[in-house]
């Protein structure tokens, strides 16, 4: 049983096991992972994690992509202290408070014109439902019945059963993949990846929208809403081509479909811009925010709409959109949100010196065996190893690839995350110069120390 009078005093060993024996990791498979001995977090500083054996780390995943000013930012600690003598968390279900108002009123300003209103919630998984529910019920509440929509392959939009039915993968969902409904899907605009063997970014935007096109002429009065990751994240950091968001913007509002643009992962300048939509100069229907929102610290996140979806839930009880959560507009997290956004106009005007000097670095890794991609935007990066570059061969998945670049990264002190076959770097966009060019100095060791031998064995 577990003392609180001693729990303080137990060595690294003892912490570790408790860990192995009771905490299901998420995105983990649990039987590599109790037979391994993978860093637990004690402490931070900065852009470094200490583990209870003392290593330090540098974090170049941002904490998986939530980090933006560092940890233990005095600024960012502050807020939540301030707060605290206020007060930790009032429900907003029939209710406001001060902090959430203020939160709301300084995103309409930082996200793009015309979107007025903000639900919040407790994750980006949950802002997606509550878009895909808002977009549908729009319809509704005008006596339209339309009840699909319409996603990309590899898009990853969350793991709650909306977002799994408009982004299902065989791997992470194959035992629910018969309770979602059935959504329309078309192929991202990623060149390297279309099933048709495109050579160009400019090939593979022309292909998809010519789909889309054909799809609302024949489906969109049952179609709700497209939803769309600007990059995408988990399928492995890629971008969609320049000006595709705003050729989707207009297809989407000359045939009346709605449009949910996914920020989660993109938001707070990890694109070089505040927003991936504010550099398409696009203002979509309805869209997530989540992870940065507040640099990193505490889980909300929101979902932004125009007066347009928000005035069509007005009226009488049965119009109102009835979702919610029990930490919904928490104040600690909307007050150190604030904090954070406070820092931004500072983060914004230093990066595009940092994004430039990392992707001429990057170039480095494109002549390194076993490279078939380097792809990304702004300081967001996947680095994709393959058996074959001109015919897109993968390293079948039990080689490990990825974890294999990865695990030498972490024994050189820098933490980055693979997924498959693709290793991902996304520091965070707060993070100074020389931080910056201190990770990729490990990353780019651990690729060159790695890959070699790797090719060698897979000859």
């Amino acid at each position: 049983m577990s003392n609180p009078d001693t729990d303080h005093m137990m060595d690294p060993a003892q912490i570790k096991q408790l860990d192995r024996d009771h905490v299901w990791h998420p995105f983990t498979p649990m039987t590599p992972y109790i037979e391994g001995n993978p860093p637990v977090i004690e402490r931070a500083e900065g852009f470094r994690l200490q583990d209870v054996d003392g290593n330090w780390y540098l974090d170049g995943s941002s904490s998986i992509w939530l980090n933006v000013h560092g940890h233990r930012h005095p600024v960012l600690d502050q807020a939540i202290r301030d707060q605290l003598d206020r007060v930790a968390h009032s429900t907003l279900l029939g209710q406001g408070n001060s902090v959430s108002a203020r939160l709301a009123k300084r995103l309409v300003d930082a996200t793009p014109d015309g979107l007025e209103r903000v639900f919040f919630s407790d994750s980006g998984a949950t802002a997606v439902e509550i878009a895909m529910k808002a977009a549908i019920q729009w319809f509704a509440n005008q006596g339209e019945k339309r009840h699909k929509i319409l996603g990309f392959t590899n898009n990853y939009h969350g793991d709650t059963m909306g977002a799994m039915s408009v982004a299902p993968d065989p791997v992470f969902h194959w035992p629910f993949l018969e309770m979602l409904q059935e959504q329309p899907r078309l192929p991202y605009p990623y060149w390297f990846h279309h099933p048709d063997g495109l050579s160009t970014p400019e090939e593979a935007a022309a292909r998809t929208l010519t789909s889309i096109q054909q799809l609302f002429a024949s489906e969109a009065s049952e179609i709700a809403a497209v939803i769309i990751e600007p990059v995408e994240g988990a399928g492995g950091i890629c971008p969609a081509p320049v000006g595709f968001l705003k050729s989707l913007s207009e297809l989407c509002r000359e045939h009346g479909v709605l449009l949910i643009v996914d920020e989660v992962a993109t938001g707070f300048g990890k694109t070089g811009a505040m927003f991936a939509c504010e550099a398409e100069g696009i203002t979509p229907d309805l869209m997530t925010l989540g992870k940065g929102l507040t640099g990193g610290y505490l889980p909300v996140a929101a979902t932004m709409a125009t007066n347009r979806i928000f005035e069509q839930f007005l009226g009488e009880k049965r119009r109102t959109l009835f979702h919610g959560h029990s930490f919904t507009g928490n104040q600690l997290g909307c007050a150190v949100a604030l904090a954070s956004l406070d820092l931004m106009p500072q983060v914004m005007e230093a990066l595009p010196a940092k994004i430039e000097r990392l992707w001429q670095r990057a170039e480095a890794l494109r002549d390194l065996p076993l490279v078939n991609d380097l792809r990304g935007r702004g300081v967001m990066m996947g680095i994709e190893l393959g058996l074959d570059r001109e015919q897109r061969l993968p390293i079948p998945a039990e080689h490990l690839a990825g974890y294999r670049v990865t695990d030498r990264a972490r024994e050189l002190g820098l933490i980055v995350r693979p997924i498959g076959n693709t290793v991902i770097f996304m520091p965070p966009v707060g993070a100074p110069q020389e931080i910056h060019d201190e990770m990729f100095d490990i990353l780019e060791q651990a690729f060159k120390e790695v890959l070699p031998g790797m090719a060698e064995e897979l000859r």
